[in-house]
């Protein structure tokens, strides 16, 4: 049996595994049950495709999205593993197959939906079979906490029940306390490690805009990013369709990518764009949750999102090759109005509306926030920091602060007098002693820190507990009614051994413009004609075969070896996402390459 290491170098052509994965990789091979938080683009795949190689039998991958599973098995099959999707899509022919295949013991891995998991007797077909290993992707479809809760997925609890002995490795990019708890408690994981990897993409910088003049303003950034892949998400149908007519009409290769589109002009859309043919997709959200483009190179939302989870998922389509890419947010009180409506006139649970406008709260605050906006990610999903992060606008381009510590100890002592009882809204009515009769029936008025703040104007108060959100020195606890609790950030500046610098409450419309900083992309040494040769060859390649040019071999890849030049296999071989099987196939066609240009 190889090493986890062993088939990550000869395999997927890499030294070294990046931040947990080795861990995790570890604890899914001793046969663990894991629960993995690794942002988009941190390698999570990895996490259980080299267990399902290193472990005997077969694999079963659970999906929400078909592109997402093709995409996957057309990388896998590029290194000779076997692999298959079994979906709506394929036909009884190939269905048939995969099932003689899955009997003969010859498939590795089965990327298969929740419902194509679940329907018929395909658990009990799987009884007889050498099943070692569940994993999840997309994890927090299965909690009505995450941001995309799918019913569907709820179900799943019924595979530690029918395989109670197989574990299970549940993965996703985006998900807070909340969330990872029913995660944990709906696919009744046994005793899961947990993995979470940082939030922070130091390689995306983020910026936010008032939503005036959007088309102009769309203009202007992508005069610094000509040429670039991108995409706009839009909130609508109708703005897909009107931001992608008014870039074209400027000249650029742009399309709309909506559910109402028929089937196959969306996936045109979907291969045009993997093929580099059009540079921008303007689309709803449903798009890029199957995409493994890794060359997008900025991420615009036309519209607010309706939760930071789906925001931070969308803007990780960006600068998945760790390369510099940039996210450019357009907000509106019309934004926050129009998604606030489609929660309340919804046919969800009350719960269910509760949680959802909660997060569309935090995510207005995001948008309107005066400090580091990615000190405000990272505390929504408990990785508490209050350093500057130096990659978004509020850090690049900083508002006037004050010393703000007097205010965040008087908000700080009455989040603790009230035992953590007190929404928002009802801690700045204590602090500015309000007769409200919710303070007098739950005895706030009572407590030391009662009127303590009472010549401070309540949007003041609610700037600046907003800021202590953001900063992380409170948190909302979601499950508990969005009631404010204390972090470890807390005590140190109760005790006043720290000092808490605010922004002043600026109405919006006082508010001055902020300079959007441009991003260079820095394709280090590489020579520039080799690598156009190379993609040359790649698109060539990639058509023939039918599938994206990344999966053939990604753009990394390519920019090292017409950096270093390699002049023999085994230095070819040391080029980071190029192993044993991408060598034997394709090796000596990018050495003549090599050898023609250098």
């Amino acid at each position: 049996m190889q090493k986890p290491l062993e088939v990550l170098k000869d395999i997927f052509g890499y030294s070294s595994f990046r931040d947990q994965q080795g861990a995790v990789i570890d604890s899914v091979v001793e046969g663990n049950d894991n629960l993995v938080i690794m942002p988009t683009g941190g390698g999570k795949s990895l996490c259980y495709q080299i267990p399902a190689l290193v472990k005997e039998g077969l694999t079963v991958v659970v999906s929400p999205l078909i592109a997402l599973m093709n995409d996957q098995v057309a990388a896998l099959k590029q290194l000779d593993i076997a692999a298959e999707a079994m979906h709506s899509n394929i036909d009884e022919g190939l269905k048939r197959q995969i099932i003689d295949d899955i009997d003969k013991g010859i498939l590795k891995m089965l990327y298969i939906s929740p419902e194509g998991l679940l329907s018929g007797r395909f658990l009990e077909y799987l009884h007889s079979k050498n099943v070692s290993l569940f994993a999840i992707d997309e994890a927090h479809c299965v909690s009505v906490w995450g941001n995309d809760f799918r019913p569907e997925y709820v179900k799943l609890s019924r595979l530690k029940e029918a395989f109670p002995e197989i574990p299970v490795v549940a993965l996703t990019a985006t998900a807070d306390h909340a969330t990872q708890a029913d995660i944990i408690a709906q696919l009744k994981l046994n005793e899961p490690k947990k993995f979470l990897s940082s939030f922070e993409r130091t390689n995306i910088k983020t910026v936010v805009s008032s939503g005036l003049k959007r088309i102009q303003q769309i203009s202007n950034f992508l005069l610094s990013h000509q040429g670039e892949a991108g995409i706009v998400y839009c909130l609508s149908r109708k703005s897909t369709e009107k931001v992608a007519d008014d870039l074209r009409a400027q000249g650029y290769k742009a399309r709309a990518y909506h559910a109402r589109l028929p089937a196959d002009e969306r996936e045109e859309v979907q291969q045009e764009f993997q093929a580099d043919e059009i540079q921008i997709v303007c689309a709803t959200i449903a798009f890029g949750m199957g995409i493994d483009k890794p060359n997008i190179r900025w991420v615009i939302h036309y519209n607010m999102p309706k939760n930071i989870e789906s925001y931070y998922q969308e803007i990780g389509r960006g600068g998945r090759d760790g390369k510099p890419a940039e996210s450019l947010l357009f907000h509106s009180w019309g934004d926050y109005v129009s998604l606030k409506r489609f929660i309340d006139e919804g046919e969800a649970t009350d719960q269910f509306k509760v949680v959802q406008s909660a997060k569309l709260e935090r995510m207005w605050e995001f948008a309107t926030a005066a400090s580091c906006r990615t000190n405000l990610v990272l505390n929504y999903f408990g990785e508490y920091r209050n350093t500057k992060c130096d990659h978004c606008d509020n850090c690049l381009n900083p508002p006037e602060l004050f010393d703000g510590t007097k205010y965040v100890q008087m908000a700080l002592s009455a989040v603790i007098r009230s035992q953590e009882s007190a929404s928002l809204n009802l801690l700045i009515d204590v602090l500015r002693g309000s007769n409200r009769i919710e303070v007098r029936d739950s005895g706030l008025d009572k407590i030391k820190t009662f009127g303590i703040g009472r010549d401070v104007p309540f949007l003041d108060w609610k700037h600046y507990v907003t800021q202590m959100v953001n900063q992380g020195l409170v948190s909302i606890d979601f499950t508990d009614r969005s009631k404010l609790k204390s972090t470890p950030l807390s005590m140190p500046v109760l005790k006043g051994e720290s000092t808490i610098m605010l922004s002043k409450f600026v109405p919006n419309d006082k508010k001055p413009k902020v300079k959007i900083p441009k991003l260079a992309i820095d394709v280090g040494d590489a020579d520039q004609d080799l690598l156009a040769a190379l993609k040359t060859w790649r698109i060539g390649l990639a058509k023939s075969q039918k599938v994206p040019a990344y999966v053939i071999m990604n753009n990394k890849a390519l920019e090292q070896v017409a950096s270093v030049l390699p002049q023999s296999s085994s230095e070819l071989l040391a080029v980071d996402g190029i192993g044993r099987v991408k060598l034997m196939k394709y090796g000596d066609a990018i050495l003549e390459i090599v050898k023609e240009y250098g």
